[in-house]
C-alpha cells in the first residue's frame, strides 16, 4: 500500500485528534501543530480518544492517502500528550498497528534507527 523506504519518516501526534477530520483538517495538523511538510512523503499517523481508530495521512507524489483503521476489541499503545509530535521509525508503527504493546519492548544497542 505504502512504499516505506528506509528514508519515511513517520509522525505521531500524541493524545486525541477528532477522527472526524479527513484530509484538509488532518493535512492543518501536519503542518501548523506537527511542524512538518503533509506532502513529503512521510507518514502522519493520529488516534482518537478512545485509542480504537487509527487514521494515517500520507503523500505519495501525486495526491493524499487517508487510511483509517478500527481496532476491533483493543485499544491502541498510543503515546500521551507530551507535545505536538512524536518521530518514530517503521518497526514501532508496525508494531502499533499490529497491536503490540510499545512500552514494554525495546530495542538492543546495535539496532540501527
Amino acid at each position: 500500500m505504502f512504499a516505506l523506504s528506509p528514508a519515511t519518516r513517520v509522525f505521531l501526534r500524541p493524545g486525541a485528534t477528532d477522527m472526524r477530520k479527513s484530509f484538509t483538517g488532518l493535512c492543518a495538523l501536519a503542518e501548523h501543530r506537527m511542524k512538518q511538510d503533509p506532502t513529503s512523503g512521510h507518514l502522519f499517523v493520529f488516534c482518537n480518544r478512545q485509542r480504537n481508530r487509527i487514521k494515517i495521512l500520507y503523500w505519495d507524489g501525486s495526491g493524499l492517502w487517508c487510511c483509517a483503521k478500527r481496532i476491533e476489541g483493543g485499544r491502541a499503545s498510543w503515546p500521551a500528550q507530551s507535545g505536538d509530535c512524536v518521530e518514530q521509525t517503521r518497526t514501532p508503527l508496525t508494531m502499533l498497528l499490529e497491536g503490540i504493546e510499545l512500552k514494554d519492548t525495546r530495542q538492543k544497542k546495535w539496532h540501527r534507527v
